[in-house]
């Protein structure tokens, strides 16, 4: 196991180019401890001027530019595709690393041959506010970010097993991606953005795989950066900053993980916090945001 360690390592962004935050993604995960990690950057930007500047400023990149929005989901499995590494690290592009997040990540794939997803500590840009340690699925059958929001006192210093890794910053092993993937898809295109990284997850641990947590591996992370508007940035309740075709899009797809990955006995033990769930999601959409009835209900993704 300790020969893992060495082996290559490729590091796969995702960018739209709507924000300004990929060139200090990339400038961190140039200044990596851990020696010449393959980097490729699927670029959604659909503007040629962005790309060019990407590629002039960061020749060590490999860049595919989409003739078309991929979205995030697909992104990565183009990514993954072109990917010769390893261990594979997917990253948001509005997340940056510490110089020794690779290195010390990759000492969590070293604790067994099951492990096949790692998460670091991941914080908000502050470098005091947690934003994940670890992806979970609650009671009410959502995603749950470990610690998110709260203030680093040093209570998740403990590494350990998860359910699963945030996307924002989600270190896999290719043979454990391989062996789950669905026909040619690592990710399912369907979940284009939000629940993926709960559906690669669910569907890991249905198969014996496990996850695990390495704190002294850092991240910081503007949660919702290519997406929220700046006055929605480092706000609580994530879910009112979003516009009503991504708000949609969250809703489809936690159904779609439900739906995917629960057994009976599963969404039988659960099935009262569910409901009480998605009686208050409901109720406040009705009440507040009527027009992703309309967006949630002409959609085809489940067929």
């Amino acid at each position: 196991m300790q020969g893992d360690v060495n082996k290559p390592v490729s590091v796969v962004i995702v960018t739209s180019g709507s924000k300004d935050y990929l060139r200090d993604c990339l400038d961190s995960v140039e200044a990596q401890s851990y020696p010449d990690p393959e980097v490729i950057v699927i670029d959604n930007s659909l503007d040629p001027d962005f790309s060019s500047a990407i590629r002039g400023s960061f020749p060590f990149v490999k860049l595919y530019s989409s003739p078309r929005n991929l979205y995030y989901g697909p992104s990565l499995n183009k990514g993954i595709a072109l990917s010769r590494g390893d261990f594979i690290l997917c990253l948001n592009d509005d997340l940056t690393l510490d110089k020794e997040f690779i290195s010390e990540a990759l000492k969590g794939f070293l604790i067994n041959d099951s492990i096949g997803m790692v998460s670091g500590k991941i914080l908000r840009p502050d470098g005091k506010t947690l934003d994940s340690t670890g992806l979970f699925l609650s009671v009410w059958r959502t995603a749950k970010e470990r610690g998110y929001g709260q203030l680093d006192s040093g209570q998740f210093e403990n590494p350990g097993c998860i359910f699963g890794v945030s996307g924002s910053a989600a270190f896999y092993r290719r043979s454990m991606l391989e062996e789950i993937r669905e026909g040619e898809h690592y990710f399912d295109p369907r979940f284009r953005m939000f629940y993926e990284d709960m559906d690669i997850s669910w569907r890991a641990n249905r198969r014996g795989w496990q996850a695990y947590y390495v704190p002294q591996a850092k991240a910081f992370h503007v949660r919702g950066g290519s997406w929220r508007p700046d006055s929605g940035l480092g706000k609580p309740v994530a879910r009112r900053y979003l516009n009503d075709r991504l708000h949609s899009e969250l809703i489809k797809n936690r159904y779609l993980a439900i739906l995917k990955n629960e057994d009976f006995f599963g969404l039988f033990a659960h099935l009262l916090p569910v409901m009480l769930h998605d009686l208050c999601a409901w109720a406040y959409i009705l009440l507040f945001r009527r027009k992703i009835l309309k967006i949630f209900f002409s959609r085809r993704e489940f067929l």
